[in-house]
């Protein structure tokens, strides 16, 4: 790219930069000594306010580069990631936001240990959504690297990798000195950032084409050099029965896996009530709705406007589609429109990737410091009466102990999940983001879901059983993207030199999810220790009326 490209887009990153660590500042001034502000903003937030949040969290880095670029790539068969995306928030809203919200305080953890004995489910839940969050913030990283390494001509490596400590950097600082309340801001003017750039550049697609969509997608069949079969199911996964059940197993992690993602839990705790937390949701669908399909016209108009062989040349996983259609919409290279426009939605892409990485810090360093040190912190013991007690308020039952320190702890926390981010971003950085988020969200589906439905609506459901739940999902996922084609064994891997997968498919989803669900029943009837109806009951009125919710 030419020195005017960088320059500007260089000018605009840092403008971006500017106003969100002057909110960080400014919110870091506000007392955030305590866990409720640390982690909740104090939870104050209206409706529309965490609902622009909750859409500026969903829409990440692969939503606006990678599922763009797979559809660039692949036509029809990369549209499933944006209708796997939109189809998830129906199961948000129907099953979990509103309950979540009543039953839980800081995390998923407390929705769970509300009616379980806390350490041992503490422990898990907290490990999982460790696991889940730092898969996601690895899809940010790369796209940071990619979207960087376009802008300085791809032919700096050095200073792709230093791009992805940059971001790590910036978002230990964003959550150690502003908390919830200064990443919900970020999240809020990112989410307005990102849905004018993505309506401005569908309309210049659509004016291309003089608003004749039909048009665009001929186009598109044309310079993709599929021909018609690019608008047909099967180009990426209609190989064989490998790729099929990949399509399936893709798909469940989708559509399941957003109602375990713990950055999208945690921000149904920044409102101040279930009804607020669901008025919140629909006003995201509203947005992650629009937006979802506006990535498909892009996605189409990169093919037809760029060329399939020319996104690929650029970036062998798609990820840098969406920029190099703003450049050749606003003109071209060396145009002044092209220059602009190419540094504008590299900027705003740039912003998705600060934004989304601090929610899923915050998130993470919530789950280490709440769940992990507190559960670990205190000796053993039997805490059925206290348990009990402090369902009614909410509080974790070590929360007579210096909530100063665990927000100090979750502070500490920020800097080391960034750091294992960062190192294991490095080694991803030639895979689609959209690809790495698909990963996350099948082992939130294999870890969470099963925990967090199984506590909502099974009578029965003990804590073996949760503690059998989030491992027995947890682990299988992990292990099979280890032994599968995504680490060795193909030449996208990650080690592409070696090989020793033994599991054919690339997304765990299919196996490792029903194994979830499978380990929580097993636990549950094997259990010695029988469930505590009262308690049960007790969660259940506090989930569906938010009596006694915090």
């Amino acid at each position: 790219m030419s020195g005017d490209h960088q320059t500007l887009a260089l000018l605009l990153f840092s403008a971006f930069v500017a106003v969100t660590l002057g909110i960080t500042t400014w919110v870091s001034r506000h007392r955030q000594g305590s866990a409720e502000e640390f982690y909740t903003g104090g939870r104050l937030f209206s409706p529309m306010e965490n609902g622009f949040a909750i859409a500026g969290d969903y829409m990440s880095a692969a939503s606006f580069l990678g599922i763009s670029g797979l559809i660039a790539l692949f036509g029809y068969d990369g549209m499933l990631y944006s209708v796997g995306f939109l189809v998830a928030w129906l199961v948000v809203l129907l099953l979990v936001a509103e309950l979540v919200r009543n039953c839980g305080r800081f995390t998923l953890a407390d929705v769970v240990a509300a009616r379980m004995r806390e350490r041992p489910v503490r422990i898990a839940a907290g490990t999982s959504s460790v696991a889940v969050s730092v898969l996601y913030l690895v899809a940010q990283m790369v796209g940071a690297g990619s979207l960087v390494a376009l802008l300085l001509g791809g032919t700096s490596e050095a200073a792709r990798s230093w791009t992805v400590i940059g971001v790590g950097a910036l978002m230990v600082v964003y959550v150690t000195l502003g908390g919830m309340r200064a990443t919900t801001w970020i999240q809020i003017v990112k989410a307005v950032l990102l849905m004018a750039g993505t309506v401005a550049l569908t309309v210049l697609v659509l004016l291309r084409f003089h608003g004749d969509f039909n048009a665009l997608l001929n186009a598109a069949a044309e310079r993709s050099g599929h021909g018609s079969e690019f608008l047909l199911p099967g180009l990426a996964y209609g190989g064989g029965w490998t790729a099929r059940f990949d399509f399936i197993s893709l798909g469940l992690a989708l559509v399941l896996g957003t109602a375990g993602l713990p950055h999208i839990l945690s921000r149904f705790y920044t409102v101040p009530t279930a009804r607020a937390a669901r008025r919140s949701v629909v006003w995201s669908i509203g947005l992650i709705g629009g937006f979802y399909l506006m990535t498909i016209v892009l996605g189409f108009g990169a093919a037809a406007v760029v060329g399939t062989d020319e996104v690929r040349a650029s970036s062998a996983a798609g990820n840098t589609a969406v920029p190099l259609l703003a450049l050749d919409l606003g003109g071209g290279a060396g145009s002044t429109g092209g220059t602009v426009l190419f540094a504008v939605v590299a900027a705003v892409a740039f912003a998705t990737i600060l934004a989304v990485v601090a929610g899923i810090t915050l998130a993470s360093s919530a789950s280490v410091a709440h769940d992990l040190y507190a559960s670990l912190k205190r000796p053993h013991r039997n805490t059925h009466r206290s348990t009990h007690a402090n369902s009614r308020t909410g509080a974790h039952p070590n929360s007579r102990a210096e909530p100063r320190s665990e927000v100090a702890v979750a502070r500490f926390a920020a800097a080391g999940i960034g750091a294992v981010a960062i190192a294991l971003g490095l080694l991803a950085r030639d895979l689609n983001v959209a690809f790495l988020v698909g990963l996350a969200f099948a082992v939130a589906a294999s870890a969470n879901l099963p925990v967090l439905l199984y506590s909502l609506f099974w009578r029965n459901f003990t804590t073996r059983g949760a503690v059998w739940s989030v491992y027995g999902g947890l682990v299988p996922a992990v292990l099979l993207v280890v032994f599968s084609p995504v680490v060795s064994g193909s030449p996208e891997a990650i080690f592409p030199g070696v090989d020793f997968h033994v599991f054919p498919l690339q997304n765990p989803g299919l196996v490792s999810i029903p194994l979830g669900f499978l380990a929580g029943w097993i636990g549950t009837v094997r259990s010695s220790e029988p469930a505590d109806e009262a308690k049960h009951a007790e969660s259940e009125v506090r989930s569906l009326t938010g009596a006694g919710a915090v």
